[in-house]
């Protein structure tokens, strides 16, 4: 059973810069995907980055809204993963999500409902 624990978010002026960091255990799938979303009330979750490992294969994915403002990343353990956000907007204030899953496909792996296991979230505020 996978479990996610998000942490890092906060409040951050604009054009700031936040890190937010997935912990990540119980994943014993040997190809799989953690990605994070973000959902901003009144609105649907947007997958914000993929990043899947295939073996010693890793690919990655951005939402293209996204990539030029966002780096994901995992460590060495590949029990974390990280988002890095820079130049941030008050629009990119939302509840940042890290999912998982296991490694099916390369489609649909910015849709939320590919993915099984969630964290409870972490709020960013841009101001």
């Amino acid at each position: 059973h996978v479990q996610l624990v998000e942490s890092g978010g906060g409040s951050v002026q604009a054009g700031g810069s936040l890190g937010l960091a997935c912990q990540v255990s119980g994943n014993t799938f040997p190809s799989y995907c953690i990605a994070w979303f973000r959902q901003a009330p009144g609105l649907e979750r947007e997958g914000v980055a993929s990043i899947c490992t295939r073996g010693t294969v890793q690919e990655y994915y951005y939402n293209d809204s996204m990539k030029d403002q966002c780096i994901i990343s995992q460590d060495r353990a590949k029990t974390t993963v990280y988002l890095k956000m820079k130049s941030l907007k008050p629009e990119d204030t939302a509840m940042y999500y890290c999912a998982a899953s296991r490694y099916y496909s390369m489609r649909n792996l910015l849709q939320a409902r590919t993915y099984t296991y969630w964290g409870q979230g972490t709020q960013v505020t841009v101001s």
